[in-house]
């Protein structure tokens, strides 16, 4: 355990967030993406597991030590709904919540068309599969910045 480091965050996942760069993006998705297969062709090239946590439990846990970036408007995205592409599903409402928690103001998501979600997310830094069940629980987070300290 380490003090300030929020526990559902394991090393493998620790590891390649404080690897990340600015602009670079990360996959959190559920249970039914082919996580695997997609994960082979990121930067990382392999699978990280959160399996124990819904989509919205581990955007907050990945969230409270990656910042978001500020300079684009698609800092983070969902899966959209095939046939109905505006709905917002409770899954997306609580990785929502977790963005707007972390960010202290409202920050929308934008959407992305299934198949083009899985072409993004190819090229992803990385892919964090969770135990999510609840259909379209898929999302891309992009890495912002941390300012310097105030002198």
């Amino acid at each position: 355990m380490l003090k300030g480091i929020d526990n559902r965050l394991n090393a493998d996942v620790l590891y390649v967030l404080r690897a990340m760069g600015h602009g670079d993006t990360l996959v959190i998705s559920d249970t039914n993406f082919p996580a695997d297969s997609i994960a082979q062709q990121t930067v990382y090239g392999q699978l990280l597991r959160m399996e124990n946590l819904t989509a919205g439990e581990a955007c907050e846990a990945v969230l409270s030590v990656l910042p978001l970036d500020t300079f684009v408007e698609d800092h983070a995205a969902r899966m959209e709904v095939v046939g109905n592409p505006s709905e917002i599903l409770p899954v997306a409402q609580e990785v929502q919540a977790a963005i707007d928690s972390a960010e202290g103001e409202p920050r929308p998501m934008v959407s992305i068309e299934r198949f083009a979600f899985y072409e993004q997310a190819k090229d992803a830094y990385a892919v964090i599969q969770t135990g999510e069940r609840r259909f379209y629980g898929c999302f891309i987070l992009r890495k912002g910045v941390i300012p310097p300290d105030a002198e």
